[in-house]
């Protein structure tokens, strides 16, 4: 038997790109769950420290290796301390909440972790720095995060026996790792870029042994898709504001081959637009750029905001939500 890794069938769905305001884990699932019918997602909370910001939250995935708070940042360690508890206990709130919320419910669920070249990028080796710098660190961090998704899903799959899961791999340093554009440690330098194949390799690694649908989020310009396609992912998560008409041709060919795009069109804090149909107009307009079907449109492209929702107000993140589910329909009612 063949495992599918497409993207569930959706048509008009919206969902969140992973964080939430505040540090009430059930209310945040209450929203998630609420406001998302097709595509919920389990929140994250980094307002509630270290542990439960992205890094933190991943760093306490993985398995046998241990991380912890420095005055410069997160630190791999030689054993589990308080930083790896907290990262534990607030995860296992926030599975609690979102148990509590999804009782019966049957659909697609979306999770969320930061992928092997961000953390790679964002945690530094015990002498100081960057794992980046060090490639068999770097393969280390990929084979540990894969061991505890894979953990991490099936304790998902035991809460949440109806749901179909959509793993999304956070990677905002991806284009840096790339470009030989992330900082050593002191700040002075920069590493030198990752060879293309490499990094197409690990992430491949990660995804395939996952059997699992997976989306590659990337909130910086210049994402790679083509090598995220060749590493296996169903879909790919933009803040459409970054793009540029470089990206058309690469963006095309994604959609023609079944590739979904998460289009991150809702501003993420307050202030933004109020019209779903103004935050879509983008999408609709590369649309007609590419000569694409309009039809295609509700079924490979979903709305999210431009990015997380932890830096606005309750209020405004369940608007951004409303708002991106609105946008959704409204590409479907009036793909034209």
């Amino acid at each position: 038997m063949t495992t599918d890794l497409s993207f569930p069938a959706l048509l008009g769905a919206a969902t969140g790109v992973g964080s939430m305001p505040g540090t009430d884990a059930r209310e945040a699932a209450r929203t998630a769950v609420g406001a998302l019918e097709q595509l919920p997602f389990l929140p994250e909370l980094p307002a509630r420290g270290p542990g439960a910001d992205m890094i933190g939250r991943s760093a306490g995935l993985l398995v046998e290796l241990f991380a912890q708070t420095e005055p410069s940042g997160w630190r791999f360690a030689d054993r589990p301390g308080r930083d790896t508890r907290r990262a534990h206990s607030w995860l296992g709130e926030d599975l609690d909440a979102l148990e509590e919320f999804t009782q019966g419910y049957t659909g697609a669920l979306k999770v969320q972790a930061v992928g092997p070249w961000t953390l790679a990028a964002s945690i530094e080796l015990k002498y100081g720095e960057k794992a980046l710098a060090d490639r068999g660190a770097c393969r280390d961090i990929a084979g540990s995060l894969t061991e505890g998704l894979r953990r991490h899903l099936a304790e998902l799959r035991r809460r949440v026996p109806g749901a179909q899961l959509v793993l999304q791999l956070d990677e905002p340093s991806l284009p840096a790792v790339l470009t030989g554009g992330v900082k050593t440690a002191s700040g002075f330098q920069r590493l030198r870029s990752v060879d293309r194949q490499v990094a197409e390799e690990v992430l491949r690694s990660v995804i395939g042994a996952l059997k699992t649908p997976t989306v590659v989020h990337c909130c910086a310009p210049g994402v790679p898709i083509p090598l995220l396609r060749r590493a296996g992912v169903a879909g790919v998560s933009l803040d459409f504001e970054l793009l540029t008409e470089r990206e058309d041709e690469v963006i095309g060919e994604a959609v023609e081959a079944g590739t979904v795009i998460l289009a991150g069109v809702v501003p993420a804090t307050d202030g933004g637009l109020s019209d779903p149909a103004g935050n879509v107009a983008g999408v609709r307009t590369l649309w007609r750029r590419l000569g694409l079907d309009p039809e295609l449109l509700g079924r490979r492209v979903l709305v999210t905001p431009t990015c997380g929702l932890a830096g606005a107000s309750p209020a405004y993140a369940r608007t951004a939500l409303s708002l991106s589910v609105r946008g959704a329909q409204s590409l479907v009612d009036n793909p034209e």
